[in-house]
């Protein structure tokens, strides 16, 4: 059968949405994937499509697609690769592609690894990941809970706890900015950003600050951040509770979720998620799990270190 590959193109968002959305459907059972994500993924700041994307083409249909990037800091480079099912020669030569590219971006950085997210049960034979010296790392569950206003209402907050919206002050914004990164700075994987560039990597230009809320106490300060974000078709997502050491273990965290339940509620959303890395050091799984959130699906991360292979 004719198999060719080339580069992806602006022009090429919608036809990329529907391989994924054939992806979604397979591997969770139902179409996820919004055309705006993948038009931010295709004009991500640094990304030049010309060299870090690729489009497989099997008998003039396309089965394969394939990111890379490398905005997170030195000896990391990320990756996306999506397959159809059966067309392992797509899978292969968009895997050989991607980590020559990979080893390019990481050159001189030292001990360098491409880091891939993929479901559990991908439409990819694993063996092609194995076979090539992958090897999984860290596993995140997305998880998701049912809304409605009568049962999700606005909950009562710790005694002093109060939250201000950051749609007004972009003082509050760069504050957000602060508060994720102190709070999350321990976290598997988490990158450290400046303000401009964490700007860019939450494609802020699809982000209602009126959704960003940070929580102070009666001379504590600021002491957490609930990041949410409303443009996805599927659900409202939590991208980030964050809590200050210290200060967890008070409730603070369990009255953002709620808070986060209770806002999308009145949004009219049916469904609220949020992805969290299963061994997480702060029990967040536990916390989601006992307000009524459970699993959707669960993401592998997989590593290939670049220097492995010649």
């Amino acid at each position: 059968m004719p198999f060719i590959v080339r580069p992806a193109g602006p022009g090429d968002a919608p036809d990329i949405c529907a391989l994924l959305n054939a992806v979604d459907l397979i591997e969770i059972g139902r179409p996820e994937t919004d055309l705006g994500t993948v038009e931010a993924d295709l004009n991500h700041p640094g990304v030049d499509l010309a060299t870090d994307s690729w489009l497989a083409f099997a008998d003039g249909r396309l089965v394969g697609y394939a990111l890379v990037w490398a905005d997170s800091g030195p000896g990391r480079v990320d990756c996306d690769h999506y397959v159809l099912p059966g067309h392992r020669r797509s899978a292969l030569t968009l895997l050989e592609r991607m980590e020559a590219r990979a080893r390019e971006m990481a050159a001189g950085a030292g001990p360098a690894v491409l880091r891939l997210q993929l479901n559990v049960k991908p439409t990819l034979d694993l063996s092609l990941l194995t076979g090539r010296g992958y090897r999984t790392v860290r596993r995140y569950q997305v998880m998701t809970r049912s809304l409605s206003p009568a049962a999700d209402r606005p909950p009562t907050p710790p005694p002093g706890l109060v939250l201000r919206d950051c749609a007004a002050d972009e003082a509050d914004r760069r504050r957000a900015h602060a508060l994720v990164e102190e709070t999350f700075a321990a976290h598997f994987g988490h990158v450290e950003r400046p303000y401009e560039q964490w700007l860019d990597h939450l494609d802020a230009r699809a982000l209602d600050w009126s959704l960003v809320w940070i929580a102070s106490l009666p001379e504590q300060g600021d002491v957490a951040v609930l990041l949410t974000r409303d443009d996805r078709t599927s659900m409202g997502w939590l991208s980030h509770i964050g809590v200050r050491g210290g200060l967890r273990g008070r409730g603070i965290g369990g009255f953002l979720l709620r808070h986060g339940f209770a806002a999308y509620a009145a949004r009219g959303r049916d469904t609220v998620g949020l992805g969290v890395d299963t061994l997480n050091e702060s029990r967040a799984l536990a916390l989601y799990e006992a307000h009524g959130m459970g699993l959707h699906y669960a993401v592998d991360t997989w590593e290939l270190p670049l220097h492995s292979q010649g």
